[in-house]
């Protein structure tokens, strides 16, 4: 560990900003290779003449923040790791780096199936990183998941992440695209869960340069409308969901209530829009029968 004082690092973290780029991202970076949480941050406004302990020296995570500014390239790949809630997670370009929002998706299936006892098997589909799925099974240690991706590459770093965040066996990774993997499983889960790719492809080539020319088309772009692979879920989740299973899918901040009548169309239920932070309907979510 190196130790410099909070008055260099502060003079450092302030030229690094005026270079370019935000407080967000150069905290990730921080957080990541420097070894300095957000809550070090926090508490050393109130020890201005304190000491800090750096695992990399001042020099080499500039080097990094300077190919953050140059390139675009997000600071989560340029690390290979991103935090969501309180995973420490394997990230490269195979994968579409886990938003802040999404983690409201644990939140929601929390607050429908509110023992952590329960035996739920649940089924995540487009698992990317696997945040999601990783995130319950270690909350529901007696449930069983299964969680697939189209990439093979991507499940690769998903088994990763699973076995350096927990030394349970409770979640299986399959290969393929949404359903296909999990025929033998029809008519036996009690929840799907989804984030697909539900960017318009007008709105997609219109994307910020850092997401358009770093992160997986396949996982961003949902067709014209957006909507393509989330009709194509809605519509097989019956054969899969047990009656009165769920299902939960992130969607664009519009297509709220357009994916709505998608789930009344294949006789869903209880079907509610749940709001992001920011006031958007972000998830919809739906009980079959």
């Amino acid at each position: 560990m190196l130790c410099i004082s909070v008055e260099e690092f502060l003079f450092w973290k302030k030229k690094q900003l005026s270079k370019g780029g935000n407080q967000q991202s150069l905290a990730v970076l921080l957080d990541c290779l420097g070894g300095i949480s957000t809550s070090d941050l926090n508490s050393i406004i109130f020890n201005p003449n304190g000491k800090l302990h750096l695992k990399k020296n001042l020099e080499f995570l500039e080097s990094v923040w300077d190919d953050h500014l140059l390139e675009s390239c997000p600071v989560q790949y340029l690390c290979g790791i991103t935090f969501w809630r309180d995973l420490k997670l394997k990230v490269s370009k195979k994968v579409l780096i886990p938003r802040p929002e999404t983690e409201l998706i644990v939140d929601i299936v929390f607050s429908i199936f509110r023992k952590k006892s329960e035996k739920l098997f649940f089924a995540e589909l487009g698992t990317g990183s696997g945040a999601i799925s990783i995130a319950l099974a270690l909350a529901y240690p007696l449930s069983e998941g299964v969680a697939t991706d189209i990439d093979q590459d991507a499940l690769e770093i998903a088994i990763k992440n699973y076995k350096n965040s927990s030394k349970q066996s409770n979640l299986k990774f399959c290969c393929g695209n949404w359903w296909s993997p999990l025929e033998s499983f029809q008519g036996k889960l009690d929840l799907a869960i989804s984030n697909p790719p539900y960017i318009p492809r007008d709105t997609y080539e219109k994307l910020p340069k850092e997401v358009k020319n770093f992160e997986p088309k396949v996982a961003l772009l949902g067709g014209e409308d957006g909507l393509k692979h989330i009709r194509e879920i809605i519509q097989k989740a019956p054969l899969f969901l047990k009656e009165k299973g769920w299902l939960i899918l992130e969607n664009h901040y519009d297509q709220a209530e357009k994916v709505k009548q998608i789930l009344i169309k294949n006789k869903f239920t209880s079907i509610e829009i749940v709001k992001d932070l920011t006031g958007i309907g972000r998830f919809t979510i739906g009980r079959y029968k």
